[in-house]
């Protein structure tokens, strides 16, 4: 469930949680497996608080039956958009309980839940006793203790990407920006990293009223909203055509399916304008050919969709004019991504064509988009569209999981406040308080048995 989609809370069954593993303290920061083992070990005793040093009076707290509040928030300077609170909830529904003897007893009945919703923000500006927690939850604490860590996780993997995805989307200006970070994590971490991207899309979306497209590479990462990975060359199909890049496209696209993209790959022999000429040239020609002949379905197939750029951080594309420090130039930069527009734009008029073709040849390659990617985040996307290079699709991959300075966004969780006689007193420690989300919701759980 998200601020985007309206339905209900997720099962756990859709998060692929190890149920047993949660509920066993598999994944749990040992200490807090040591303290569900204390307060359960000082429950069965019977122990109640002497009140020695404590704040307040205990007024015979059972300790190993305290309920206490935990907030969880991010101190985030700024914006923080919020994911994976349903797979938060989700864990606490599967593992929330206590084992008697070999038996575990779900309790997640027994909690009270507030919670934002995936999509929401939470803002910080720089009071930690002024933060805005995503999740509340009051119950025993025994019960849950042992979450935590998990709980953390999955919000701050799934804030940091839909943060850091918003980030990229405010620097691109709204152009698309392609998910291509599978490939720097475990396999494991797709769907919700998917998820979280799609989310961060939404937010973007519905804070500046504009209809982005989310575009994933993996069909992992569409298995929480829904959605399918897309993708077109590598490298390596060019290298099995021995770096013939115009065959390879023209192949790919006689024998795929008209809804895969065309994007060639072109800067596999470091000259990517050529490259880009080249494979719009034999693609053109066949799709002419076709559309003369009455064709018109087998002719979308050898539609260009466009050309990608992904020119190494150590090269200097021969495309590109030589003038001043050539080190300046090195990888994907803004004149190699002019000069590849440019070659596009013009190339036909210096194709041999039948008149009836010129002016059909002239707006197939104006429609040609560019897409680059390598190395590419926030800051280098915001200098690209400052100096309006024409770029039409950014790919970006491991900054995603930057996670440092503005796009920090580690999740932590405090006891503010402990149940005491019947009255929540205020314990938080020093420097922290209890703390209102303005928008979060009652959630109820039903436990899993």
């Amino acid at each position: 469930m998200s601020l985007f989609d309206g339905q209900r809370r997720w099962d756990p069954d859709l998060v692929g949680l190890d149920v047993d593993g949660l509920r066993r303290g598999r994944y749990a920061d040992k200490y807090f497996v040591n303290i569900a083992r204390l307060l359960t070990d000082l429950a069965r005793e019977g122990y109640v608080h002497p009140g020695h040093h404590a704040r307040v009076d205990p007024q015979g707290l059972a300790v190993g039956d305290a309920r206490v509040e935990m907030q969880v928030f991010t101190r985030r300077p700024g914006r923080t958009v919020v994911a994976g609170l349903d797979a938060a909830l989700a864990v606490l529904r599967a593992a929330t309980g206590t084992w008697q003897g070999d038996a575990f007893v779900p309790t997640a009945d027994h909690l009270q839940v507030w919670a934002v919703e995936d999509g929401e923000v939470a803002e910080y500006h720089g009071d930690p006793t002024q933060v805005q927690p995503a999740l509340r939850i009051r119950g025993r604490y025994r019960d849950f203790a042992a979450l935590e860590t998990t709980i953390l996780g999955y919000l701050t993997r799934g804030s940091r990407i839909a943060t850091n995805t918003y980030e990229v989307l405010k620097a691109s200006r709204g152009k698309p920006v392609l998910f291509f970070p599978a490939r720097f994590d475990l396999p494991a971490t797709q769907a919700l990293d998917g998820y979280a991207y799609w989310i961060g899309v939404q937010r973007y979306n519905h804070d500046h009223g504009t209809q982005v497209r989310p575009f994933i590479s993996t069909d992992a990462q569409g298995a929480w909203w829904g959605g399918a990975g897309g993708g077109t060359t590598a490298h390596a199909l060019i290298a099995c055509f021995l770096g013939d890049t115009p065959e390879a496209m023209l192949q790919f696209a006689a024998h795929l399916p008209p809804q895969v993209p065309r994007i060639a790959l072109v800067d596999f022999n470091n000259r990517s304008a050529a490259e880009s000429v080249a494979v719009a040239e034999v693609l053109f020609r066949r799709y002419w050919e076709l559309l003369q002949a009455g064709d018109q379905a087998e002719a979308r197939k050898f539609v260009l969709f466009g050309v990608r750029l992904d020119t190494a951080g150590n090269l200097r594309d021969e495309s590109i004019p030589l003038l001043g420090d050539p080190a300046l130039d090195f990888g994907v930069q803004p004149r190699l991504v002019v000069a590849v527009r440019e070659a596009l734009d013009h190339a036909w008029q210096a194709w041999d064509l039948p008149l009836e073709a010129r002016a059909a040849a002239r707006e197939y390659l104006r429609a040609v988009k560019i897409v680059v990617s390598g190395g590419f985040g926030a800051e280098r996307i915001d200098r690209f569209e400052r100096l309006g290079v024409p770029v039409d699709f950014y790919g970006v991959g491991s900054w995603f999981f930057r996670n440092a300075g503005p796009t920090l966004t580690d999740f932590t969780a405090d006891v503010v406040r402990v149940q005491v006689g019947g009255r929540w007193v205020d314990m938080a420690k020093v420097g922290r308080r209890a703390c209102e989300h303005p928008r979060w919701q009652r959630v109820t759980l039903e436990p899993v048995a």
